[in-house]
């Protein structure tokens, strides 16, 4: 069994247990027990599970955006005001919720005569900051309120974007790496992503460089289909970085 199809199977088996002995994934597997022990080695890295006695158990969440939004500030921030002097002309553009698209929506409020089109209460309310700046519009997307973050979400939300062409979809995942793209912990922010990225013309990927090379559950845009990645100069450093960098059709590093 390929690497990556173990990795699929030991997620699935802590999905629904939530803790899994060795003698578990062993058995569901059909691998040896050295075999378990480096991929546990490689998911605990990678921040999927947690490493016990016996086994592992399944880290429960994501952190949420409030605590985000508070790390690596100062690497956001250049992201934000890299993509930011790059929109020179009128645009409509999505935005979904995250700490990085929080601190961008922020930039953009300084710049005119653009749409913004996104799910999330943080967003909204930072490109609003600006909204004497002319031209500038934001669309909040009905749905229903997440239980996690300050937008919306469901089918309502997934089905409301579908009513949008947009010229680019500006979106902040968990985690990025060369084969499975684009990740998010979510299934229903994963969702309202790949609905995002489906109805815009380019999809632009903002990730700090702590997420290169790193996955998290759930794929919503493949390396192939990300326009423009936008990330740290320290992110080379990263492992997975140039498999990442030679799929996707541009890197800009800040």
């Amino acid at each position: 069994m390929w690497l990556e199809a173990r990795h699929q199977r030991i997620q699935s088996l802590l999905d629904r247990l939530d803790r899994v002995t060795t003698e578990q994934i062993v058995e569901e597997l059909d691998v040896s027990r050295e075999t378990v022990r480096r991929d546990l080695l490689e998911l605990e890295a990678l921040g999927v599970l947690k490493r016990v006695h016996g086994g592992a158990i399944r880290i429960s969440s994501e952190p949420s955006i409030d605590k985000r939004i508070t790390t690596r500030v100062k690497f956001k921030q250049a992201i934000a005001r890299a993509v930011a002097q790059r929109i020179d002309r009128t645009l409509t553009l999505f935005l979904d919720a995250g700490s990085t698209t929080t601190l961008l929506a922020k930039e953009l409020s300084q710049l005119s005569d653009l749409v913004i089109v996104t799910n999330s209460f943080d967003v909204a309310l930072g490109f609003n900051a600006g909204q004497a700046t002319p031209g500038n519009r934001v669309i909040v997307l009905g749905g229903d309120l997440s239980s996690r973050i300050a937008a919306t979400s469901g089918a309502a939300t997934v089905s409301e974007i579908g009513r949008y062409c947009v010229d680019m979809a500006v979106l902040s995942p968990v985690a990025v790496d060369a084969t499975y793209g684009a990740t998010s912990y979510d299934p229903e922010e994963a969702a309202i992503a790949q609905a995002m990225v489906k109805n815009a013309k380019k999809t632009v990927i903002l990730a700090d460089y702590s997420k290169i090379g790193l996955r998290s559950r759930i794929s919503y845009c493949t390396a192939g289909r990300i326009d423009l990645l936008v990330t740290n100069a320290r992110a080379v450093d990263q492992e997975g970085y140039k498999e990442l960098a030679a799929k996707v059709r541009e890197v800009a590093l800040v």
